[in-house]
């Protein structure tokens, strides 16, 4: 393998490895509100152009979220923990993901 192939294999992993939750968390209390497609954009998540993962959430059933299946566990984590809510569309009517909010907003000192 030449130095070039090993940049290459190493930036490949990177960019397949993604964010982290806590990197996923800060950047949603960050803001008031986050639409699904800029998460997309923000951490690169170029899947399928039709990639919706289901994740089981006991008080709300299966919602579906319009993520990669690692960054939707990552989001049913948070919506868990409390540290965020979603937003589910509303027409039609479907238990899927259209965007993102925090539940505590960040304390400044």
């Amino acid at each position: 393998m030449t130095v070039d192939e090993t940049i290459a294999a190493e930036e490949i992993g990177e960019a397949q490895r993604g964010p982290t939750a806590a990197q996923l968390r800060r950047f949603i209390k960050s803001r008031p509100y986050v639409p699904l497609h800029e998460l997309r954009r923000r951490f690169e998540l170029n899947g399928d152009l039709d990639e919706v993962s289901a994740v089981n959430m006991a008080e709300r059933g299966v919602i579906y979220v319009g993520l990669p299946q690692r960054e939707s566990e990552f989001i049913a984590s948070l919506v868990r923990d409390g540290d965020i809510g979603v937003e589910l569309s509303q027409d039609p009517s479907a238990p899927i993901v259209v965007g993102v909010f925090p539940m505590r907003p960040v304390t400044r000192n």
